[in-house]
């Protein structure tokens, strides 16, 4: 069993740490200030800057396999240095959200039409794009709730419904959705969905309006949307009709792996600003660091990091040797434990902190908010919870335990039991 990243790994996050410590970690209080001048939802100019660079570095596109030369194991390690500058650091290399798993969508259904017009612009990292799903008046938790229509008329589908919570909106520069509706509502409960490509412009489409989180309004924006009488050529159509859900589950796959390793990266800078002000600050006459409870703090969160590092490496360990659909479980367990482990240590390095861990003097309150959201983003964790209790329940056991009660409809168990 060797733990050690490959050759090809470790010169790639050498040069993401370069990238970071040299351009990407001082943009941040400019990218601010842009923000400031030109509105929350504006384009800070330095990240032309930031994008070229990281080009010239040879840091593009790197969650893809076939472009970035790297496998899933691999891109893991980058995408938890990005997470130490999650708003900035993932866009500047052309591997933010949702684009990622849109491009992996465009690329695994779309037609070469397709690819042609969207695709390429994303991968050049000159447009945006949005995943609409999730609506407002049913639990999309369970996407068979769906109830945006795509309705053939001729030559032409015919979208009408309202979504919310759609991220990448509020950027002008966010030119497709990729829309995901009822198609057959008499279908089978799985096929009765599809998805198209919905064009910002398209007549009918209007943005109600963009989303806070906990406050906070992100530079992309997460944003409700309606779509009424939204008329679209059939080429537009993703895949075949009833092909929605699967294509859904297609696209969830590598990118939670990206999710889990960027909130890995949150909580490792929380944890270095927790361990930096412990050792700065003192109260009742001794540095933090001394305090007991303190280290308390500071030994749980190193404890938890890596376990969860660990349980997101296998994960994308198992999608590289057998796919995401022999990872469900996992891929289920780590976007449940990940956020779960960011949240905790963002909180007790907010504790150590104090007044200035809740204010926007650091990034802990930003990345406390931003934790908890991705609990509920990509489904709910008591979603992906029951995801892994059920596979649990499936699970072959090597043996029978010792006092285990008989199973219904076992003989042996049941003789064995009088």
């Amino acid at each position: 069993m060797d733990f050690a990243l490959s050759g090809t790994a470790q010169e790639t996050c050498a040069r993401m740490w370069d990238f970071m410590n040299e351009e990407v970690f001082a943009a941040e209080p400019v990218w601010a200030g842009q923000l400031a001048e030109h509105g929350a939802h504006s384009h800070p100019p330095v990240m032309a800057d930031l994008k070229a660079s990281a080009r010239r570095r040879g840091l593009w596109n790197l969650f893809l396999p076939d472009l970035g030369g790297l496998s899933n194991v691999e891109y893991a390690a980058v995408a938890e240095i990005t997470g130490w500058s999650p708003v900035i650091a993932p866009e500047a290399i052309n591997c933010q959200a949702p684009d990622t798993g849109n491009m992996e969508t465009l690329i695994g259904f779309g037609t070469d039409a397709q690819k042609s017009r969207w695709l390429e612009p994303l991968l050049e990292g000159r447009s945006r794009s949005a995943f609409a799903m999730t609506e407002p008046d049913v639990a999309s938790s369970d996407a068979t709730n769906i109830q945006t229509s795509i309705v053939r008329d001729g030559d032409d589908y015919v979208v009408n419904g309202r979504k919310w919570w759609i991220t990448g909106v509020a950027d002008e520069r966010c030119e497709i959705f990729i829309v995901m509706g009822k198609s057959d509502p008499t279908a089978a409960a799985h096929r009765q969905q599809s998805m198209i490509l919905v064009p910002r412009d398209t007549p009918g489409v209007t943005i109600e309006r963009h989303l806070p989180i906990f406050g906070y309004q992100d530079q992309h924006g997460h944003s409700e949307i309606v779509f009424d009488d939204v008329r679209l050529p059939t080429d537009h159509l993703l895949g075949e009709e009833g092909d929605g859900f699967r294509i859904a589950q297609a696209r969830l796959g590598p990118g939670r792996i990206h999710h889990a390793m960027r909130a890995i990266g949150m909580a490792e800078r929380a944890l270095a600003l927790m361990v930096d002000r412990a050792q700065s600050r003192v109260a009742f006459g001794k540095p933090l660091a001394e305090q007991g409870v303190v280290q308390e703090l500071i030994a749980r969160s190193r404890i938890e990091i890596d376990q969860v590092r660990l349980y997101v490496y296998r994960t994308a360990w198992l999608i590289d040797q057998v796919g995401a659909r022999g990872a469900r479980s996992e891929i289920a367990g780590i976007k449940v434990a990940a956020p779960a482990v960011a949240t905790a240590v963002i909180d007790r390095a907010i504790e150590v902190f104090g007044g200035a861990g809740v204010s926007d003097d650091t990034p802990l309150a930003y990345f406390y908010a931003w934790a908890r959201v991705l609990r509920i983003v990509d489904g709910p964790d008591a979603v992906h919870r029951r995801t892994i209790a059920r596979e649990e329940l499936k699970r072959v056991r090597p043996a029978v335990l010792p006092g285990a009660p008989a199973r219904s409809g076992d003989t042996a168990s049941r003789q064995a039991a009088r």
